[in-house]
């Protein structure tokens, strides 16, 4: 099947960009459980605070690189000399406290894994440990926030957490999939 024939969320369809298009087919709302890959979308959406998704989606795999696939051990011991490479590094966004907050959110990472057993049951609780399924029907039905992704941000900053307000861990929610956000109309909906 050709991929203008299938329907899908108005905001893959309009990027007409096949990176956006196969993130929307293949991972955007999908369930994820691994502690690595959920750290990486907090880091990745963070990153996004003002830009375009599509911006950090091209910069996804220069982000692999510059922060060892995402290893919250190995990035919670980055000192000075690493933030200043990582600055230098024009495969990512170069923003200082973008950079700062990722290695502080590496740190809570593991702070929370020891606390929860998995920075997974720590993020999940926030869904009862299964994903809302909205019923939307267009693009401007869907909120920026929700009492869910409110809870989640609070509760985040409180354990010292950074770029993670509510928009934030909203997109972040509905990326990894704790609410299933594509459009009724959309051929992914009834999959995820």
């Amino acid at each position: 099947m050709k991929h203008a024939l299938i329907r899908r969320c108005d905001w893959a369809s309009l990027s007409n960009d096949p990176l956006m298009i196969q993130y929307h087919d293949e991972e955007w709302g999908v369930p994820v459980h691994n502690d690595r890959t959920l750290f990486e979308f907090l880091v990745l959406e963070g990153a996004q605070a003002g830009l375009a998704w599509q911006t950090v989606l091209n910069k996804r795999e220069n982000y692999r690189k510059a922060f060892h696939a995402f290893d919250p051990e190995k990035i919670a011991r980055y000192n000075n000399k690493d933030v200043q490479r990582l600055l230098g590094d024009s495969g990512i966004i170069r923003n200082r406290l973008k950079i700062e907050a990722t290695i502080t959110n590496a740190k809570q990472c593991l702070a929370t894994r020891r606390e929860f057993g998995s920075f997974d049951k720590y993020l999940w609780r926030h869904v009862d440990g299964r994903p809302i399924k909205h019923k939307f029907n267009s693009l401007s039905q869907i909120p920026p926030t929700t009492r869910e992704s409110d809870a989640m941000s609070k509760e985040l900053r409180e354990k010292g957490f950074m770029f993670v307000g509510p928009t934030i861990c909203y997109a972040f929610m509905q990326a990894v999939g704790m609410v299933n956000d594509h459009t009724t109309k959309c051929f992914r909906y009834g999959m995820v």
